[in-house]
């Protein structure tokens, strides 16, 4: 198969659409003439290969269909499917865990599928082209690139196989089908190529200092904490040690990110999330609508996914485009920008903050609280708001100007459903300090105090509401759930705490409000125990796989 480079990146013609490659350090110049039996020569042709495996990746989100972070937020404890109130019940059927919410949904994750294994092929392209690669003699880049590809294959596995259990593994750039492999050996090869990350990309690569050129790249300390994150969860879901991977090397390597001085907490955590920190503004006047917030690539930034705000409707996916579903329902609250309605907030889970915790108002628009209901344009959103709760996802809100324009571009021109750009936090500081805690670390108990009382902070003094808690795992989980609301990770801690105990945490029957009228949402703890937490294989996948694929229990 030939394989041009559009756009300076691989993009790969596999029926699965072709892309753009548009944000810093993926920006090079375009060259129309490259395929398979003329590239792969020299390690520019590898950068550019690199370049071409981030913006696969990036595709999860760009080009997604639901998408790992809707996926993950729908299922989780935090949210509701919500949408509009006349949408279709799909988001209902995954946050229900219960397919006969939209019998017709037999493919809710099918753009997915192909975003990530069209990405996963990218990056066994250049693993397989390796060595016909003239790597340079002096100041080669060899091990990085290589350490960044197999970081970003590993990443990719990672939530694929979170998602679906057991899938195809493909470790070679072969276009066939292939029967699902156990979930084990998914994470073996997960565990392997993280473990070369973290041993061939140079701790210097990308330093900290130079976020404002390099954030971004998967670093050696980010692959540090992804493997300690698929350690925790592969041990705590499989329940059994996995191959390639101990609890002393996950400890060992959050460890070595926190002795390397390179991260620190911001300071307030408001200031992590643009909607948390910003202030209404006019038309580009950015500096008072990002308020005090910390900035991309801030201190706290292990690992994001880069957008710009380019995208479109041709083919050029480079925005984040799940950020719209996540902005009220056609309401613009400035600073609050208008979106579909999506992830609306669980009201119990809204009353495990504690008095004192700034991170509720840090992570949750109280629409009642803020004054928003009574704007005068709330009472249209409010009817057409499927599964209202008075409350939205304020982390990833879009964001918009004093007069409602939206402001995903600083001159106000553009596209409220296209051009959103807010980075995705993959990993945070704060994350590697809790996962060190957990697993056990002589400082865990400090740990565990700089977070809590950086939650508990507001210019620069304690509240009230701050008291020590002794480091279990009990007060560790709980104050992840606290800390990284909306992040997509609190729906894999519940997961990895076991099957049951996710199930009943899960399980529920609350009121909303859908189109006005009292709508109630009933989740069964059957419905997870079948499904074991995974998600829908697409039935068109296995079709298209003659019978080598099997579709998950329950769906």
């Amino acid at each position: 198969m030939k394989i041009n480079i559009l756009a300076g990146a691989l993009c790969l013609s596999l029926g699965m659409g072709m892309t753009s490659c548009l944000d810093s350090f993926l920006d090079v110049s375009s060259k129309t003439e490259s395929n398979t039996e003329t590239f792969y020569k020299t390690e520019n042709d590898a950068w550019r290969a690199l370049i071409g495996c981030y913006d696969g990746w990036r595709q999860t989100s760009s080009a997604m269909a639901t998408g790992f972070y809707l996926g993950s937020e729908t299922m989780s404890y935090e949210c509701f499917g919500a949408t509009g109130n006349a949408d279709g019940r799909g988001y209902q059927a995954i946050d229900r865990f219960d397919i006969s919410q939209s019998p017709s949904d037999l493919n809710l994750y099918e753009a997915d599928w192909k975003n990530y294994y069209a990405a996963v092929y990218r990056c066994n392209e250049l693993l397989a082209h390796e060595e016909q690669i003239e790597w340079k003699d002096t100041d080669s880049k060899h091990t990085t690139y290589i350490g960044e590809c197999r970081a970003i294959r590993a990443l990719l596995y990672f939530d694929m196989v979170r998602l679906w259990g057991s899938i195809p593994l493909f470790d070679a750039p072969v276009n066939e089908n292939r029967p699902q492999s156990d979930a084990s050996e998914v994470f073996a090869l997960i565990f392997e190529d993280l473990k070369y990350a973290m041993t061939n990309i140079p701790a210097n690569a990308y330093p900290k200092a130079n976020a404002s050129s390099n954030d971004g790249h998967v670093t050696r300390y980010a692959a540090s904490a992804l493997f300690a994150r698929a350690y925790l969860y592969y041990t705590g879901y499989y329940g059994t040690e996995p191959t390639g991977a101990s609890k002393a090397e996950a400890l060992a390597a959050v460890e070595e990110i926190i002795s390397s001085n390179e991260y620190q907490l911001v300071s307030e955590f408001k200031n992590l999330w643009p909607a948390a920190s910003a202030g209404v503004a006019e038309v580009a006047d950015m500096e008072t609508l990002y308020g005090t917030y910390a900035g991309d690539g801030n201190s706290e930034t292990v690992l994001a996914m880069k957008f710009t705000s380019s995208q479109d409707y041709d083919g050029n996916n480079d925005g984040n485009r799940w950020q719209v579903m996540v902005g009220m329902r056609s309401l613009n609250a400035a600073p609050y920008g208008k979106g579909w309605g999506g992830l609306t907030v669980n009201p119990a889970f809204v009353d495990e903050f504690p008095n004192g915790d700034t991170r509720r108002s840090a992570s949750i628009i109280d629409l009642e609280g803020e004054g928003i209901t009574s704007s005068t344009d709330f009472a249209n959103s409010y009817k057409d708001q499927r599964e209202y709760t008075g409350y939205a996802v304020k982390k990833y809100s879009p964001l918009c100007f004093a007069d409602g324009t939206s402001a995903s571009k600083e001159d106000g021109s553009g596209d409220f459903q296209t051009s959103n750009h807010q980075d995705y936090v993959i990993i945070r500081y704060a994350d590697v300090l809790l996962m060190a805690a957990e697993l056990g670390s002589p400082n865990a108990q400090s740990y565990f105090d700089a977070v809590r009382k950086r939650a508990y902070t507001t210019n620069g003094e304690l509240s009230s509401g701050y008291s020590q808690l002794s480091v279990t795992k009990e007060n560790i989980m709980q104050e992840r759930r606290l800390e990284f609301a909306f992040e997509s990770i609190n729906y894999w801690d519940l997961l990895r705490q076991g099957v049951d105990y996710a199930a009943n945490k899960l399980a529920l029957e609350a009121t909303t409000f859908s189109g006005g009228s009292a709508d109630v949402i009933k989740i069964n703890a059957d419905r997870i125990r079948e499904t074991k937490g995974l998600s829908q294989i697409p039935y068109n996948q296995i079709t298209l796989a003659n019978g080598m694929l099997t579709q998950n229990a329950g769906w």
